[in-house]
């Protein structure tokens, strides 16, 4: 084709690139209920273990073994790190999931998605948008908990050193530095989940199938990583290094768990990523 044909078909002033911005995807999804509702869900949980610490009374020790949550009330420090502990499992999960696999499935099923495409909005760059929203709303989600837990905590048990269940303690500075760390290496390790939700919205026209597949394999992988029985098969499982982040909450941290879970989520994430663009490109879109 000529590039004079190719001119004739293509509006004057259009610019790929600037087809769906991020600030309109952005201000999109920050408008629907759902983010609003999950937004409300994470930041009321610190208010709730409040609550609980105070009609359960001192957590203490069971057995003369000290966790993690036996220290919660320790400090403000302490209660953040309990709150990601907690929620890290399973609670973080739901966020990322739900901005990442409903992104796209959503458009599919109010039938607005071809008209995003006829606008037109080239595929790559539609994807683009909605993932890196996607992501940047699960950040936020994971950002918000430990503020708030850390505000919250602070406010109820003092502004104080982060007491480590092995024995010693972390300055508050340090603290909240460490606690950093540890919201990036979560936020790294639900890359997974968001590559599954994000691959799945990109087949389905029903958001709930996308979300819910998504949230049901990364349950799979828990389960699979309790059976002992497959040894170091475990260590390919990304859920086998959910946890990893409690290295960086010691005197002395030790980094490598959580590189290797942070390579292990990355590699399987980029491969769903690329499934999603591979297949969407080649879709016939007719909702």
């Amino acid at each position: 084709m000529s590039a004079l044909a190719e001119r004739a078909e293509t509006a004057d002033g259009y610019r790929a690139r600037r087809t769906l911005p991020l600030r309109v995807e952005l201000v999109r999804q920050l408008k629907r209920r759902r983010t609003l509702v999950m937004g409300a869900i994470l930041a009321l949980l610190p208010f709730v273990l409040v609550v609980a610490f105070a009609i359960g009374g001192d957590p203490g020790s069971r057995n003369g073994q000290v966790t993690l949550m036996d220290t919660a009330t320790a400090s403000g420090a302490n209660f953040a790190a309990v709150n990601l502990f907690v929620s890290a499992g399973f609670l973080l999960v739901i966020p990322v999931a739900l901005f990442c696999g409903d992104t796209v499935a959503s458009e599919a099923s109010w039938s607005s998605l071809r008209y995003l495409l006829a606008a037109p909005v080239p595929r790559a760059r539609l994807l683009w948008s909605k993932l890196a929203v996607g992501l940047g709303l699960s950040l936020a989600a994971m950002v918000l908990l430990p503020v708030v837990a850390l505000a919250v905590g602070t406010a109820a048990y003092g502004w104080g050193p982060l007491e480590i269940p092995t024995g010693g303690a972390l300055p508050a500075g340090t603290a909240a530095e460490r606690l950093m760390v540890v919201v990036a290496y979560i936020f790294v390790s639900q890359l997974v989940t968001a590559g599954l939700a994000f691959w799945l919205s990109t087949r389905t026209d029903a958001p709930l199938g996308a979300v819910g597949g998504a949230v049901g394999l990364t349950i799979v992988g828990n389960v699979l990583d309790a059976v002992t029985a497959l040894g170091h098969w475990r260590d390919f499982l990304p859920a086998h290094w959910q946890f990893a982040w409690a290295d960086a909450v010691q005197p002395r941290p030790e980094w490598s768990g959580m590189i290797q879970g942070a390579a292990v989520s990355i590699t399987y994430a980029l491969v769903l990523f690329a499934l999603a663009f591979r297949g969407f490109a080649r879709k016939d879109v007719v909702s």
